[in-house]
């Protein structure tokens, strides 16, 4: 791994959202029918923003490298990383483009619903990382891959064989859109993926493969190091040198999972930091993730540094071979 006293802890590379969300509603409305709600509001949303944001919560360095439009939303984007803490020199806004957004709508009881518009994500291709600023970070982040052509899996591939070279951890995670066949972009990062992060739907859109321990098998075969599938709830099925291993979640009451696998992934990234294995870098990971669903957003409910410590001294976890 990098060197400690890096500029980055972590550069997160991939998708950078306006998201509206609106707290919990009873039921969708009708055609013509309105629905009211406490309140609805913007905030950031996107894997590589969201993990960037929680990993600062955390007390990492973090840099967002992304692409928003010129307009309001890029602003309002690059102005709230920035009040997080976030390094946002690598966000570019682009010209003529426009902010990539989301509609997030939370019905009581059901999971979430998106209405998503890629915007300027599109035009991230991957390359945006220098050799150079990859001999700044411990850790490579890319999320939300899959979701459109770019970044290709030659820029990728290359992005992390590089990261490789230098002892720089890679970490994936991946956005599948309905109907899109996605392994043919995995099949040539997955070999030089260290961490790779689906949840349990995308893991079935891209294997056909309903059981989450049969999923981490095949990505493991497919030549990732370790693979963490995540199971909302039910916890995370693990798979790495040691075995397949199933680990409970922490009981928390849900408001909004929007985020929580963001959450997820940048508890692990923190623990991966510090040295952890396998095992406390998913105890961390499930600990952020399940703190994350107690508000509406995507980063509002995250645990800052010593919340998260507060919540581990005081919570079991322990987890089963499968």
């Amino acid at each position: 791994m990098a060197e400690q006293d890096s500029l980055f802890d972590c550069l997160c590379l991939g998708i950078v959202v306006a998201d509206h969300v609106c707290d919990p509603i009873a039921s969708l409305p009708k055609p013509g029918e309105l629905v009211l709600t406490p309140r609805t509001h913007l905030s950031i949303g996107g894997c590589a923003a969201n993990v960037a944001v929680d990993l600062v919560r955390v007390g990492r360095k973090a840099a967002v490298v992304g692409c928003v439009g010129e307009d309001a939303f890029g602003r309002f984007v690059i102005d709230a990383l920035r009040n997080a803490g976030v390094v946002v020199e690598h966000l570019a806004s682009l010209p003529g483009e426009a902010t990539s957004t989301s509609i997030i709508v939370n019905v009581q009881g059901e999971d979430r619903r998106f209405i998503h518009s890629p915007g300027a994500n599109a035009r991230l291709d991957g390359s945006e990382i220098s050799l150079e600023m990859l001999g700044q970070t411990g850790v490579v982040y890319v999320g939300g891959y899959g979701l459109s052509d770019r970044p290709s899996p030659e820029s990728v591939t290359a992005l992390f064989r590089a990261a490789r070279e230098r002892r720089v951890k890679t970490v994936l995670d991946v956005v599948v859109p309905e109907g899109k066949d996605c392994l043919p972009m995995l099949e040539p990062v997955l070999p030089w993926t260290d961490v790779f992060l689906p949840n349990e739907d995308e893991a079935r859109a891209i294997t056909g493969i309903r059981d989450a321990a049969e999923q981490a098998r095949a990505f493991r075969s497919a030549g990732v190091e370790t693979v963490v599938i995540t199971c909302g709830p039910r916890g995370t099925v693990v798979a790495g040198p040691s075995g397949v291993f199933r680990a409970p979640g922490f009981p928390v009451e849900l408001v909004d999972g929007t985020g929580s696998g963001d959450a997820f992934a940048a508890g692990y990234v923190h623990a991966l930091l510090d040295g952890g294995d396998i095992a406390e870098c998913v105890r961390v990971g499930s600990a952020l993730g399940a703190s994350c669903v107690r508000a509406t957003g995507a980063t509002t409910g995250v645990f800052h540094a010593t919340e998260l410590a507060a919540f581990l001294s005081s919570h079991s976890f322990a987890w089963q071979p499968v």
